[in-house]
């Protein structure tokens, strides 16, 4: 009735695009292709950039 991919447990896995951080340079993979228009980072470099807040 409601569908059975409710709470996206069936989902595919994700394709992975690789990718150059803008900060470091090392190559690191993203959920996303990378289309060239904003800077891509690594998880290292990102986590610095936007730390969590709690």
């Amino acid at each position: 009735m409601y569908g059975e991919n409710r709470g996206g447990y069936n989902r595919s896995p994700r394709e992975m695009h690789k990718a150059t951080c803008a900060s470091c340079g090392q190559e690191t993979e993203v959920p996303f292709k990378p289309d060239g228009t904003r800077p891509v980072y690594c998880r290292e470099c990102y986590q610095k950039k936007n730390p969590r807040r709690y």
